[in-house]
């Protein structure tokens, strides 16, 4: 009997053994927690925001953990703008601004910081930190906002900035920093805050060299047509930004010492609604038109072809009336033409190539909502930001029987001259650009499919 309670006893304490030491198998080390998401909080400032009757030139901010600044250049700006931008520095919880210009009396600052104060471990950023105190008794609190496109194209261009001038001389943008600067939001918004009551000039600027003044017509630019007027109901405001003149195109000199070519047929079938396009290495300067020669499969020569180049002359453009599913050859002698050092082919060559059929390509159908003749609108479609097809409307509908397939940005021009193309504006003479509406959905077409797509235009 001793022996069998012996002989339990044990079980039982291995038992509780075996139990204990699975429990603590069992015991998980700390996860960390959820990761930090929050920005630093502002928990203080000397002196203390909004600052009135502001006579020093330092300026402390306190936060609730340790902070740092990054891309200070890109996000900081201080209104009215200085000649010289503040010292900007940043230790342990606090940030120290050192201004290093003479202040005007009884004007209201704003130091924008941006998105540039962060938190040391997770870099979460204050979005939008401000820091406003005034040289008087008060603190102006007028707004003035609006929005910024890209008359060419219909989009926006986050990097243009808006300024404000005082001076309402037309000769101000041009010789003279803004009172007041803005950056545009991803939305192609701006907004200026803490504003004093009066008359302003407006313009918006793609600044390339830093200068806040508009001294090159190939930035992009945009100015409002009269002064505006802030108070407590000022409306906001739709400038249209446009180069007046394009860059000019960056020519490279070939160093080659053949004249070659390459023929621009996508999978050897041609396109019956373009031209046929030969791409040479070298800009042509003679050329024996009789010595190209566009045949049938049976070398039969097809009349009532043009052979052109464009204005770089290193494109040969064939113009024919193509027929659908047919076999051409494009026969080349090799002194047909030469380049500006009497380079010529070395040897001649036969291109053999077919055109597209009707299954090739897509039938498109669109249908304008609130549409405007008035307007003389013109559909662009785009690929690459390069417009490929443009046709001026002239009813609501809009059809075509062949398309080629492929995914398309639509954009609608308003042609205010008639002539068919986009006309930039021209400050000189108050001129206004022409607009352009980009339309948001893509339009994506197939080959061998139908279309139909109502597309609503702007009021």
């Amino acid at each position: 009997m001793k022996r069998l309670l012996f002989f339990l006893l044990v079980i039982i304490l291995f038992s509780k053994i075996m139990v204990l030491t699975s429990g603590c198998a069992q015991i998980m080390a700390p996860t960390g927690g959820a990761r930090d998401t929050l920005p630093p909080t502002l928990i203080g400032s000397s002196p203390k925001i909004p600052a009135t009757n502001f006579t020093g030139n330092r300026i402390n901010l306190y936060f609730d953990e340790y902070v740092q600044i990054q891309e200070l250049q890109q996000n900081l700006l201080v209104s009215p703008a200085p000649k010289n931008n503040p010292y900007i520095d940043h230790k342990l919880k606090t940030v120290t601004i050192r201004l290093r210009d003479t202040l005007e009396p009884n004007t209201t600052y704003t130091i924008n910081l941006g998105n540039s104060i962060r938190d040391i471990n997770e870099n979460n950023a204050i979005k939008d930190f401000s820091y406003v105190f005034s040289t008087g008794a008060t603190i102006d609190s007028l707004n003035f906002s609006g929005k910024v496109l890209v008359a060419e194209t219909g989009k926006i261009d986050s990097t243009i900035i808006v300024m404000l001038y005082k001076n309402l001389a037309d000769s101000a943008v041009l010789k003279q920093k803004p009172k007041y600067i803005a950056r545009l939001t991803g939305e192609g918004n701006f907004a200026f805050k803490n504003l004093a009551p009066g008359e302003y000039k407006v313009y918006a600027l793609k600044d390339g060299d830093g200068s806040k003044t508009y001294n090159s017509k190939s930035e992009l630019f945009a100015f409002a047509d009269s002064p505006v007027t802030v108070n407590s109901i000022t409306a906001p405001v739709t400038l249209y930004a446009y180069a007046e003149e394009k860059e000019p195109e960056k020519i490279v000199t070939s160093t080659e010492k053949k004249l070659r070519y390459t023929a621009a047929i996508p999978a050897q079938k041609q396109d019956v609604l373009a031209d046929l396009v030969i791409r040479f290495n070298k800009p042509l300067k003679i050329l024996d038109k009789q010595k190209i020669m566009l045949t049938d499969t049976l070398n039969n020569i097809i009349k009532d072809v043009t052979v052109v180049t464009d204005s770089t002359h290193k494109n040969l453009l064939i113009k024919n009336k193509w027929v659908q599913n047919t076999d051409y050859k494009l026969i080349i002698s090799k002194d047909f033409a030469m380049d500006s050092t009497g380079l010529a082919l070395s040897k001649s060559d036969t291109i053999r190539f077919k055109t597209k059929g009707e299954t090739d390509y897509g039938i498109l159908r669109l249908k304008f909502l609130n549409f405007d003749k008035n307007k003389n609108p013109v559909l662009q479609f785009v690929q690459n930001n390069e417009v490929i097809y443009s046709y001026p409307l002239t009813t609501e509908k809009w059809n075509a029987p062949l398309f080629n397939p492929g995914e398309y940005e639509l954009r609608i021009l308003f042609d205010d001259n008639n002539n068919g193309k986009w006309d930039p504006g021209n400050f000189d003479e108050k001129k206004q650009p022409e607009k352009v509406y980009s339309i948001p959905q893509k339009l994506s077409v197939r080959e061998n499919f139908e279309k139909d797509v109502d597309i609503e235009l702007p009021k």
